[in-house]
């Protein structure tokens, strides 16, 4: 029985030195090197770096907005007159003429009497044979009949209408309730009636990078800013060819770990999630366990080989510290990590250690009651 106590003095002796080891997951700052800028040139891997106003303020300056120039592009575009092409539906009318405007009978469903542009863009109609109405808008179409029906009809009075489009549509894939093809019309639509007409899967989308291609080129717009009195995407229009992808969230991960009410993977849909709103979501600091001043975001980089990745420290024990995790935007991929206190790791090494000591006291008594 002595040498089993001896064997538990001993190894609660080790113990206490400092708690050199205990159980699971530590960040210990001297493994890293500190760098309030995060810039130098020293050989560490990693750079810890502690949130001030001033990192809080370069932080923030790092969010991605459209430049300028992609921003006057976009705007320079204003939609112009419809122009016929291959599978559009045409109605011609021909006034005082029911037999050359509806020559399936009145009765019939008004698309029988239709005309179809072909897919060489002509249409055939009746005296003046085949015409090219491909390229023309509907009031060029209808001075150019009028004209050629002149040499059989005195004063021809024609008017033509769409009934269908079917020449020209903008595509729309990913998180959308309804993706797929959209018909140019002639009537001007912005890209923001588009998101109304399709719907937004706002659970499952990623509102700021959706994505527009347009002649070849690519424009990243953030729908999540039409709530903003600025915005001037309402003045976005599209046109013909246009491809709009809305992509899904499930790759906007931010995870929280460590000593925290509901340690999980959290998606963000909006703009920016700030520190706080992290904290916050997962249930905040665990008070029993949690060492305030041990918030750690760790952000790590593409090319580990070249770049340092950097480990953001905040300590939240100062009331001060609030405003600064308000401010601190976070990024797709960050890891919030809450370290345990002192007294947290000594209790959880304790908790194992004394199963161990159980077990060593136990062989001792076995060994000792054998031996007498």
């Amino acid at each position: 029985m002595k040498k089993s106590l001896f064997a538990f003095a001993g190894i609660a002796m080790i113990a206490l030195q400092g708690c050199v080891w205990s159980p699971g997951q530590y960040l210990d700052p001297d493994d890293f090197e500190e760098n309030t800028t995060a810039e130098d040139g020293n050989d560490a891997s990693v750079n810890l770096v502690k949130i001030t106003p001033e990192v809080v303020q370069k932080n923030q300056t790092t969010i991605f907005t459209i430049n300028d120039q992609q921003k006057r592009e976009l705007l320079s575009y204003k939609p112009t007159a419809y122009r016929i092409g291959p599978n559009d539906l045409l109605y011609i009318t021909v006034w005082d003429h029911p037999e050359l405007t509806a020559p399936s009978g009145p009765q019939q469903q008004i698309d029988a009497n239709g005309r179809l542009v072909r897919a060489d863009g002509t249409l055939f109609y009746p005296y003046i044979g085949t015409i090219k109405a491909e390229g023309m808008t509907v009031e060029e179409l209808r001075a150019a009949i009028a004209r050629r029906l002149a040499s059989y009809i005195d004063s021809p009075q024609v008017d033509v209408g769409i009934l269908r489009y079917g020449s020209q549509r903008v595509v729309l894939s990913g998180a959308f309730k309804t993706a797929g093809e959209i018909p140019v019309t002639g009537v001007p639509i912005s890209i923001v009636q588009v998101l109304g007409q399709a719907g937004v899967a706002t659970e499952v989308a990623d509102l700021t990078n959706l994505s527009l291609r347009r002649d070849g080129r690519e424009y990243i717009l953030n729908i999540d800013s039409l709530n903003r009195p600025e915005s001037w995407l309402y003045a976005v229009y599209l046109k013909h060819g246009d491809q709009i992808h809305l992509p899904y969230n499930d790759q906007k991960k931010i995870y929280v770990l460590g000593e925290i009410k509901l340690p999980q993977a959290m998606t963000f849909k909006a703009t920016t999630l700030n520190l706080m709103d992290a904290i916050g979501s997962a249930g905040g600091l665990a008070q029993e366990t949690a060492n305030a001043e041990a918030v750690y975001v760790i952000r790590g980089v593409r090319n580990m080989e070249n770049e340092k990745a950097t480990v953001f420290k905040l300590n939240a024990k100062s009331p001060a510290s609030f405003a600064l995790a308000r401010h601190f935007m976070l990024q797709p991929q960050d890891v919030v990590y809450i370290g345990p206190a002192s007294i947290t790791r000594w209790n959880r090494y304790i908790n194992q250690l004394i199963p161990s000591a159980t077990f060593v006291g136990t062989g001792a008594n076995a060994k000792y009651n054998f031996s007498q």
